[in-house]
């Protein structure tokens, strides 16, 4: 076999280093260090030469460890305690946990200088990869490209195309509400959604057109864009009723605002459901089932998010690095607001 001299310098021999030089697969070369079955005894001295003539010595970080990884991960987040945040992060450690990888957690707190900090400090460690999870599905600029190992995007996803997102689908969001209200026989459908700059209610109201559209209906006005506040909620369902008091059903752009146009229809002598349905999104508990009646929303599926972030970053560890954006498919959860509870 072939011999060449151990790599000199700063860097240390790696375990890829010993595979090539053995003529080997990454992988071959760690069962044959660490005395696994399915080597064959000349493979296994082939790898051992090679190791010696590199100075290579697997230590106790790198021992047990396949294909030269370290098993950690890197969970970096601007918004720790948000309630979108917090979710995927439990659904990305449940996946983390069945894989017994272990996670370092990062809170940036929004600040871009922090987030260069905790990136550098997590490579420092040399995490296998990164999952960088956003405080809102608009896109965030991606992590600076000297980052060399896998990152994968949550909820906000990345503005560059080549990088992997994993984000909710709120245009399907949009449509599948729309399409629960048709199916409870709904057809005077108004929607008061929250600020108009952010994407995630853009979305929505393409998804809830795209329904109306569908079932052969029109949307009662034109879309309210406002706030994500229960006051806009207010203050908008009793713009709605003075506009439009035939309207049978208010789609809301978050679970605050529906919470606001409860309150408002209560105060006006509407009941709900039976003469108005009152429908949500983002099934924050909180929320939804404190409001009279409980309040049907859309459930944004973030702890699959999560979930799915973590596979992907499993499989891009692993060299099949995907690119895109992938969307997560919501759920709508029914309550007393739209069907009338027994």
């Amino acid at each position: 076999m072939a011999r060449t001299p151990a790599p000199r310098g700063a860097r240390a021999a790696t375990l890829t280093d010993v595979a090539r030089l053995a003529g080997v697969s990454v992988a071959t070369a760690s069962k044959a260090l660490n005395g696994r079955n399915h080597v064959s005894a000349a493979t296994r001295q082939r790898v051992a030469e090679a190791a010696a003539q590199l100075s290579f010595s697997p230590n106790s970080l790198a021992r047990g460890l396949l294909a030269g990884r370290t098993g950690t991960v890197g969970l970096l987040t601007s918004d720790l305690v948000g309630r979108f945040s917090l979710p995927i992060l439990m659904g990305a450690e449940d996946a983390f946990g069945a894989g017994e990888m272990s996670v370092f957690l990062c809170d940036a707190r929004g600040d871009a200088i922090r987030e260069r900090h905790h990136v550098q400090a997590l490579l420092s460690r040399r995490v296998d990869g990164l999952i960088v999870v956003g405080s809102s599905t608009d896109p965030r600029p991606p992590l600076a490209a000297a980052v060399d190992v896998p990152v994968v995007y949550a909820y906000a996803p990345s503005e560059d195309p080549e990088d992997l997102s994993i984000v909710p689908d709120n245009v399907g969001a949009g449509r599948m509400a729309v399409e629960h209200l048709v199916a409870c026989g709904r057809t005077r459908i108004a929607h008061i959604s929250g600020d108009r700059g952010f994407s995630a209610a853009r979305d929505r109201v393409t998804g809830s057109l795209a329904a109306l559209d569908a079932a052969g209906l029109a949307l009662v006005g034109d879309v309210a864009y406002g706030s994500w506040e229960e006051g806009w909620g207010r203050a908008a369902a009793g713009m709605l009723l003075d506009r439009e008091p035939d309207v049978d059903a208010v789609l809301c752009g978050s679970d605050q605002v529906a919470r606001g146009v409860l309150d408002t229809l209560r105060e006006r002598g509407r009941r709900v459901p039976e003469d108005v349905a009152v429908m949500g999104f983002d099934d924050w508990a909180v929320m939804t089932t404190g409001a009279r009646p409980k309040l049907t929303s859309v459930d944004m599926n973030l702890e699959e998010l999560g979930r799915s972030a973590a596979r992907a970053l499993f499989e891009a560890i692993g060299a099949e690095h995907g690119r895109g954006v992938r969307t997560v498919q919501c759920r709508v959860v029914v309550r007393g607001s739209t069907v009338a509870e027994g």
